[in-house]
């Protein structure tokens, strides 16, 4: 849905911690997960959907937020005081931008 909380990420530094974790949200709560990538993998059994990274590129948590118009959206990120820190980019199913908002928590916005 349009300006809502569509993902969780949870980043892992390494494929092997990435297995790791999602045999534990496996194990524990039942989660069945798709792999994207070597890297990637997410799962829509866990309310909010949620994802594994393992590219190395957060330390935190991510939220993903989706949008009808990217372009729009971060627009007014920008205009808002929002910094984009990472610019947009196509992924599978989709493309997404990061940003930080006015104190600092990064989140991403995406669209199909």
């Amino acid at each position: 849905m349009h300006n809502q909380i569509d993902l969780i990420e949870f980043p892992v530094k390494s494929v092997e911690q990435l297995k790791r974790t999602k045999e534990f949200f496996t194990s524990v709560f039942e989660w069945k997960y798709t792999d994207w990538s070597g890297d990637y993998s997410d799962t829509a059994e866990s309310g909010t959907n949620s994802g594994v990274n393992a590219d190395g590129s957060a330390t935190m948590p991510l939220t993903v937020i989706y949008s009808a118009d990217l372009d729009k959206t971060k627009k007014l990120v920008v205009e808002n005081g929002g910094n984009i820190i990472v610019d947009t980019y196509a992924f599978p199913g989709g493309r997404r931008f990061h940003f930080t908002e006015p104190n600092g928590n990064e989140l991403a916005v995406w669209s199909e």
